[in-house]
C-alpha cells in the first residue's frame, strides 16, 4: 500500500491546504522528540524526515472536513495514524530485510537491526500520545478502533508470509490479505477523522467501508503497476513482485485462467531460480497478457472504486466534497502505460 504515494502529485490535488495544515502539525511534532538516548530518537527524526505523501494522515482531515469539523482540531489523530504507518515500514524493512526506504538507507542498515526494532517501538508508543492529545468524548472509540486497525495490520503481515509457503493460495484469501495488511489502515484513517467530527454512527460504518473498498482498489493497482506499469511511472524496476515470486492477484488469476500448458509454464518459471530476471518477468509478463489479465483486474479495480462510491454517496457529507473525494481517489489509480 505504500507505493500508491507515488502515484498522486502533491502539488495539484484539491487538499494541499490540508496537506500543509498537516506537515506544519507533524514537524513540530519531530522537533519535539527529545535528543536523549541518541540511538533511539535519531533514526526516528531521520525516518520522519523521509518524506512520503502523507495520505494516511489526509484521510483523516478530509473525513472530519466531510462532517464539518474543524481539522485544526484533529490534527492529533492524524499525527497518530501517520507515526503509526511509520513504526509498520521500520518493521516492515526490518522482515523483508530490505535496504532501502523512499532512495534511502532504511533504519536497520544505516544503524543496525537491534535499532530499528526499539526506534519502531518508540514510535508506536509515540502514536498512542497522540491519541491522548484528543478531547474526552472522542477518545474511548477512538482508541478502540486504532488498537484494533494495529492487531488487524499485524494479523495481514502474518498472512502475507505464510503465503510464501502456503502451496494453495486462493483470490478470497489475498483479499482478505490485503484487506488486513492495507485497506483497514485507510478505512480506519476515514472513520478516525469522522469520530473525531462527531459523525453519527451510520455515516462512520460508511466511510470505514469506503476506506476498505478504496484500499483493495489501491492495492490491486499496485499489483498492476508492479507488472504493467512504465520504470518511471512506478519508481523502481517493473516485474518486482515476479521476481520475488510474489503470490498476487494477477499470478493467482493466471493459475486460475490457464490452459495447462501455461500452468505448467508458470510454475517452472516460478520455481526456476537459474533463468534472468529479465527473463522470467517478461515471460510470466506474457503469459499474463495472452490471458487478457490486465482487462480482468482492471475490471476488479474498477468494482471495488464503484462500490466505494456508491457507500460514499449513502453518507450524510454534501454532495460536493463526495464529488471532490471521489476524482481524487480516481487519481491515485490513474494509468497512462
Amino acid at each position: 500500500m505504500v507505493e500508491l504515494e507515488r502515484q498522486i502529485n502533491m502539488s495539484q490535488h484539491p487538499y494541499k491546504i490540508f496537506s500543509a495544515e498537516f506537515d506544519a502539525y507533524l514537524q513540530q511534532a519531530i522537533s519535539q522528540l527529545p535528543a536523549s538516548p541518541k540511538n533511539v530518537y535519531e533514526p526516528l527524526s531521520y525516518f520522519l524526515a523521509l518524506g512520503g505523501k502523507r495520505i494516511r494522515p489526509l484521510l483523516v482531515l478530509i473525513a472530519a472536513d466531510f462532517f464539518n469539523s474543524n481539522t485544526q482540531e484533529v490534527l492529533p489523530a492524524a499525527a497518530a495514524i501517520e507515526l503509526f504507518h511509520n513504526f509498520s515500514l521500520i518493521h516492515d524493512d526490518i522482515m523483508d530485510n530490505a535496504p532501502l526506504r523512499r532512495n534511502q538507507a532504511t533504519i536497520h542498515e544505516k544503524w543496525n537491526r537491534d535499532t530499528a526494532i526499539l526506534s519502531g517501538d518508540v514510535l508506536f508508543v509515540k502514536a498512542y500520545q497522540q491519541l491522548a492529545l484528543l478531547p474526552a468524548n472522542s477518545a474511548p472509540a477512538i482508541y478502540e478502533l486504532f488498537s484494533k486497525t494495529a492487531i488487524e495490520v499485524c494479523e495481514g503481515q502474518q498472512l502475507d508470509m505464510d503465503f510464501e509457503t502456503q502451496a494453495v493460495v486462493s483470490i478470497d484469501e489475498y483479499i482478505k490479505m490485503i484487506r488486513l495488511k492495507t485497506a483497514v489502515v485507510l478505512a480506519g484513517s476515514l472513520k478516525m477523522g469522522a469520530l473525531c467530527a462527531q459523525a453519527s454512527k451510520a455515516d462512520s460504518e460508511y466511510i470505514y467501508q469506503v476506506g476498505e473498498k478504496l484500499g483493495i482498489a489501491f492495492q490491486l493497482t499496485d499489483d498492476y503497476l508492479d507488472v504493467f506499469g512504465k520504470p518511471e511511472q512506478v519508481g523502481k524496476q517493473t516485474g518486482g513482485d515476479i521476481i520475488a515470486r510474489k503470490k498476487t492477484w494477477l499470478w493467482l488469476k493466471a493459475l486460475e485462467r490457464a490452459n495447462p500448458q501455461q500452468k505448467q509454464q508458470l510454475q517452472e518459471l516460478f520455481l526456476n531460480t537459474n533463468i534472468k530476471n529479465a527473463d522470467k518477468v517478461h515471460a510470466v509478463t506474457k503469459i499474463y497478457s495472452d490471458l487478457n489479465l490486465p482487462y480482468f483486474l482492471n475490471q476488479e479495480i474498477e468494482n471495488y472504486y464503484q462500490e466505494a462510491l456508491s457507500l460514499l454517496q449513502k453518507t450524510s457529507t454534501q454532495k460536493d466534497k463526495a464529488a471532490t473525494f471521489a476524482a481524487f481517489a480516481k487519481s491515485l489509480m490513474v494509468r497512462d502505460n
